[in-house]
């Protein structure tokens, strides 16, 4: 990889696949919350009403704490920040399974809040990726990190799956897998300390800050909004991960209670989901490389929003599995799209602020339609979650239109250019 002086020598491709790994690991306990927030809920509380309200509550969460995390990625560090959230996450999963154990609602709640937090400290991980790689391949450096999920996803339903097999839904079958997935958070914990140097170092030595430049001053949020490209980057960002999210985390109950399907059932359409989101990761970071950050985000959510409608259509394992590996497809290709236009258009104190303030309007919206899906699923059902999912994912194609296909360029320039 050519670089400045320097550059060569550090040990980017293990980190990459350290963090890889790590993303492996956060995917798989992320498919544990997808599958059965809604249920353990549900289970504890025996409230059917708010079943989107546990989902919502971890994504609230993540949202708030992904927002101070990035913040704190840009000031000490992307690896303390990125450990810090796995050993919260360990914490959170072992609340859980102590709520579920228990049948205590106020602990699970306060679970799910601590799980939250730590996954979105965590979820900035792509934040190194694109650090430490020029312009020209950030896209893929982002994909390189994310395509650990891949793995992730054989591993969730290799390690859940036969938690749940021939059990019948109840509070204290809960408690086991809550608990395996805090033991695979402090594997992810052992991984991000093991990464050397500091990815913002890389970054650092990658963009050097123009002659002048006071380094340690980055842009406030308002002025890295109005970048151009940054708006309509970070509401793509904010409508494919909402929609995926929220759909995502209903598909659960969705199988088990309105499709009448076994638990365990769950898993193999979770796992089919999160290998679209990663499996062609790779293939799509070098496409977004390639064509261009606006067409890649266009096509995604068009994707996403395909996939969503047709969720009414079928109710089989096979068939659910199918459609939601198209929602993830379509998200792959927006979010990384998106994800490396925002980092395009940031410096590297920068880069940590905006992609947490993306996270957290992502997150926090997708919380409110994990809320509003689940009443929209208990009054008026899959079809009407369905419909509303694809309206969501397709409205925000005509924001899309203000972006210009450009070559990417490194911030540091961008920034001066427009000062």
């Amino acid at each position: 990889m050519s670089g400045p002086v320097g550059v060569e020598a550090l040990p980017i491709r293990r980190n990459t696949v350290l963090l890889a790994m790590a993303m492996a690991v956060l995917s798989a306990t992320l498919q544990l919350v997808a599958a059965v927030a809604s249920l353990t809920f549900v289970l504890v509380s025996g409230v059917h009403g708010l079943l989107g309200l546990g989902p919502a509550i971890f994504l609230a969460s993540s949202g708030l704490c992904a927002q101070l995390a990035g913040r704190l990625m840009d000031r000490f560090g992307r690896r303390p920040v990125i450990a810090a959230g796995f050993a919260v996450g360990a914490v959170g999963a072992t609340l859980t399974g102590l709520g579920a154990h228990i049948a205590s609602t106020a602990v699970v709640i306060a679970g799910f809040v601590v799980i939250g937090a730590g996954a979105g400290a965590v979820t900035l991980v792509r934040t190194a990726g694109g650090d430490m790689y020029p312009p020209e391949r950030r896209a893929r450096g982002i994909a390189y990190v994310l395509s650990g999920a891949v793995f992730g996803a054989v591993l969730g339903p290799a390690v859940f799956g036969p938690l749940f097999a021939g059990r019948h839904p109840a509070p204290g079958e809960m408690t086991v897998p809550w608990l395996a997935a805090a033991g695979l958070m402090l594997v992810g914990l052992a991984l991000v300390l093991a990464v050397r140097p500091d990815p913002l170092q890389i970054a650092k030595l990658l963009t050097p800050e123009p002659e002048g430049t006071v380094s340690e001053r980055p842009a406030p949020l308002r002025e890295l909004v109005a970048r151009p490209g940054v708006l309509a980057a970070l509401i793509a960002a904010i409508a494919s991960f909402a929609v995926m999210a929220s759909v995502m985390n209903l598909t659960g109950f969705v199988v088990v209670d309105h499709h009448h399907h076994d638990q365990h059932d769950v898993f193999p359409i979770i796992g089919a989901h999160v290998l679209g989101m990663y499996a062609l990761v790779l293939v799509v970071g070098a496409l977004v490389d390639r064509v261009g950050r606006p067409p890649a985000l266009v096509g995604g959510l068009l994707v996403m929003g395909t996939s969503c409608a047709l969720l009414f259509a079928v109710d089989s394992v096979w068939g659910t599995a199918a459609l939601l590996f198209g929602l993830g497809i379509g998200w792959n290709l927006s979010f990384v799209a998106a994800s490396a236009e925002l980092v395009d258009r940031t410096r590297p104190i920068e880069r940590g602020k905006l992609l947490g303030f993306g996270e957290f309007l992502s997150a926090m919206t997708a919380a409110a339609l994990a809320l509003l899906g689940g009443v929209v699923l208990n009054e008026l059902g899959v079809p009407a979650l369905a419909f509303g999912a694809a309206l969501l994912a397709v409205a925000p194609v005509v924001w899309i239109g203000a972006l210009r296909r450009r070559p990417a360029l490194p911030v540091a320039v961008d920034a001066e250019a427009e000062a």
